[in-house]
């Protein structure tokens, strides 16, 4: 069980009404969850529906010669066979930042499981029965894989014809989004340095492993239009991009979020979206999919896989000069989110450090290979692992303590990014490298029992019985990372919030409407809190998200309780104000403190700040309801500079650091983590055992990315190796450590209630400290994750 230690912390915003923030409230759909009752969107289910299956390309790089349907839709229970000639608009692609990814394959596919054909049939068994009769005549290309064979002066251009904004800034049509910065003089500085360390590191590519598959039912409309009930993280992004293709105005296709199982970014893009909404238009009838698990693994992006390349200097007294570097990352077929995911991985390149004078250049390629886009982490995952290695090695070079070497250089409050951006608000990353390594260690040797014999649940193989501790070593490592929050670069990042105050068999009542996805993070229980707090209520009802009130955007960048929760926060501040004013109208003559003293909602009443009760919130609302729709911003970023890299491009900082102690056994080369503390500032916990548990669950990822996940792709052909949870690990519970958490609560006065946004910043340093105990323990350089048993044993 994590301890939760909690600073002090001026906020002026406090809650007296019970399940209010600060308080652990539990989660409305917690209990649903473990006992298996909740309605995830697989549950979906209309007694007239049919069912949709989709073909997916076999090859990587393919021209499309011909499709013949024929056989298919001759089948017995077959309502409809689709291809891209059966589009019915002008709009044949979507994307979320560029437009272009095909809804259905036209001409040539570009990766391994690219959407070919659709088929509608009564029985999914017989949907998929009838695809696998669709005949498609294919003509391979070569494939591109990596960067040497992207940027060859004979390369096949991906996307030969983009016209995108990034076009006209690359070097090479295959490079999807360059961003270099530039900032002081980072060559004079290396003549500075007494220690010059550089080192080359790979990430592989890591998949959002939620387990909820991809899911939904479309339902046409007597108007002509649809209705999607769906799971996703972002519905207004979803109907921007699903409207122009089929043909239809936004408001004929309504959206209503359906139980998400988990996102981490692969949700963000479409997936079936459109191919339900196709199939149902076609055949007048309901139509449900469903991915199974080897379809998911094709049916959303992943984290890029990254080459990077980095350059340290530092002086003897332990301060770093300068830092060089360059980052490639895989972007794989389509865009998605990858000219993002290049911004956050160049601003965020150098960590959380003071350094004056940096030559950075990150770039994402388009290859043939899945494509990549939104996760856990967003571009920060892959820059972290790189930095913080080569922080260890310079205070090896330096002879210092790694975590004292960090100290030394941890930037803080008012310190400058190398985007220029000055960090105005809490940046205690000293103090989180303090809080890490003053915990207590775990014990040594605790596979031992008390009668001198082995617990192998303990060591390294577990269960498998492969050691009883002989060859058993143990090594302690350090990292630290920092991450943005909420979309940056000049982007209109807000949300939407209605809010109704009304009065409901006696009872005031608050009805909390916003398009926000709830994917697990707790959302709709930190946003309960929220109304209960701001209009002093205990019953507050989350109204079902969905495209009836404006977009609440994503949920990712750790951004909804910082900005749906902002939203709410302000339009229940609207209604205060607007239940006030009645209170005044109805009630001002009698008592003269509705005119004098400062008023509060609190217990479902009009108290004064003295504590002296005005009236109940049901007389003063007298049967009619308070209801208003606001939208909600936080400041305004910047776009960086496309040469200099410069630019206010984020919002807002967070930062984690991770202390990890692991036992390898150096024959198998296999590796037990033992703990992974974390220490975080969150500026304000509004619900200190979610926090604690978004922390643990992004610990827990990056651990996964450490030593086990990763989707293999054959660099020969393109096409995916491991498309199961047979082959794809991620830990389970025996495989997750003791996770204690030490959350700081430094209010960020730029931020609604001082909150920071959570749950991205633990994913990054867990990765590094993890590695950095294995190498600790061996001696070994290991510059490659996940950290394999023949990287250990050198088999």
């Amino acid at each position: 069980m994590a301890e939760v230690t909690r600073t002090p912390v001026d906020i002026s915003q406090g809650s007296r009404t019970r399940g209010g923030i600060g308080e652990s409230t539990p989660r409305p759909d917690g209990t649903l969850k473990v006992t298996g009752e909740f309605a995830y969107a697989s549950d979906l289910w209309h007694e007239d529906m049919l069912w949709g299956h989709t073909l997916r390309s076999p090859h990587a790089h393919a021209e499309i010669r011909s499709i013949d349907v024929s056989e298919a839709l001759a089948q017995a229970g077959v309502y409809a066979v689709l291809t891209h000639e059966d589009l019915p608009a002008e709009t044949k692609h979507y994307g979320l930042e560029i437009p272009d990814t095909p809804v259905l394959a036209q001409g040539r596919v570009r990766h391994h499981g690219e959407p070919v054909a659709l088929v509608a049939a009564d029985h999914p068994e017989t949907a998929r029965r009838a695809a696998a009769k669709i005949r498609v005549d294919y003509v391979e290309l070569p494939v591109v894989t990596d960067e040497a064979t992207a940027l060859a002066p004979d390369a096949p251009l991906l996307h030969p014809d983009r016209e995108d904004g990034h076009a006209d800034h690359v070097p090479h049509p295959n490079v999807l989004h360059r961003q270099p910065i530039v900032r002081g003089d980072a060559a004079a500085a290396r003549e500075r340095a007494d220690v010059i360390v550089s080192g080359e590191y790979e990430l592989g590519m890591q998949d959002q492993a939620f387990l909820g598959p991809e899911s939904g039912l479309a339902v046409p409309a007597e108007d002509g239009g649809v209705d999607l009930y769906i799971a996703t993280q972002w519905l207004h992004s979803d109907l921007r991009q699903i409207a122009p293709v089929l043909g239809l105005p936004p408001s004929m296709v309504r959206m209503t979020l359906s139980g998400v199982g988990g996102a981490f970014g692969g949700r963000e893009d479409v997936s079936m979206q459109i191919h339900a909404c196709l199939l149902a238009l076609r055949t007048g009838k309901p139509v449900k999919m469903v991915y199974n698990r080897f379809e998911s693994f094709f049916g959303h992006v992943h984290r890029h896989p990254a080459k990077l390349w980095y350059e340290h200097g530092a002086t003897r007294d332990g301060r770093l000069t300068h830092v060089k570097c360059r980052i490639v990352l895989d972007g794989g077929a389509y865009a998605s989110a990858s000219p993002a995911v290049v911004g956050n991985a160049a601003s965020l390149s150098i960590g959380p450090y003071a350094v004056d004078d940096v030559d950075i250049e990150a770039l994402a390629l388009y290859t043939n290979n899945p494509p990549c886009g939104a996760m856990r982490g967003f571009g920060a995952v892959q820059a972290c692992f790189a930095y913080e290695a080569q922080m260890d090695k310079v205070a090896v070079e330096l002879g210092l303590d790694p975590v004292e070497f960090r100290q030394r250089n941890a930037m803080s409050q008012g310190a400058v990014m190398p985007t220029g951006q000055v960090v105005d608000s809490p940046a205690p990353v000293a103090e989180l490298l303090r809080r890490v390594k003053a915990m207590p260690l775990p014990p040594e040797r605790q596979w031992e029992t008390a009668g001198g014999a082995a617990d192998v649940r303990a060591l390294p193989g577990g269960l498998s019985n492969t050691t009883h501790g002989e060859g058993v070593v143990r090594g302690v490592g350090y990292a630290v990372g920092i991450k943005n929050v909420g979309f940056s670069e000049g982007f209109d990042d807000y949300s939407t919030a209605r809010v109704r105050l009304e009065a409901i068999a006696g009872e005031p009542v608050a009805i909390v409407h916003t398009a926000m996805a709830e994917v697990g993070q707790g959302g709709v229980t930190v946003h309960a809190q929220i109304a209960r707090t701001e209009l002093g209520v205990t019953q507050v009802t989350i109204h079902p998200a969905d495209t009836q009130v404006g977009s609440a955007g994503s949920t990712s960048a750790s951004r909804q309780t910082y900005v749906t929760g902002g939203a709410i926060k302000h339009a229940c501040e609207a209604v205060r104000a607007r239940v006030l004013e009645l209170g005044r109208a109805r009630f001002g003559s009698y008592h003269p403190a509705w005119a004098t003293a400062e008023l509060l909602l609190e217990g479902g009443k009009v108290v004064t700040d003295g504590g002296e009760v005005l009236a109940d919130l049901v007389d003063v609302l007298e049967g009619e309801s308070v209801d208003i729709e606001l939208e909600w911003r936080h400041r305004p970023t910047q776009p960086f500079d496309r040469v200099t890299g410069q630019g206010d491009g984020h919002v807002q900082y967070s930062f984690a650091a991770h202390r990890a102690v692991v036992e390898v056994d150096t024959e198998l080369g296999l590796v037990k983590v033992v703990e992974l503390a974390c220490a975080q500032d969150v500026g304000k916990a509004l619900n200190p055992l979610s926090v604690v548990g978004q922390i643990q669950g992004g610990t827990a990822q990056g651990l996964g990315l450490a030593v086990m996940e990763e989707i293999v792709v054959d660099p020969r052909t393109a096409r995916v190796r491991n498309p199961s949870f047979t082959d794809y690990l991620i830990p389970t519970i025996l495989d997750t450590p003791t996770i204690p958490v030490d959350v700081l609560e430094l209010a960020d006065a730029h931020a609604p209630y001082g909150l920071r946004g959570v749950g991205e910043a633990p994913t990054l340093s867990s990765t590094p400290a993890v590695v950095s105990a294995i190498r600790a323990a061996t001696g070994l350089a290991l510059n490659r994750v996940p950290v394999r048993p023949e990287h250990l044993t050198g088999t």
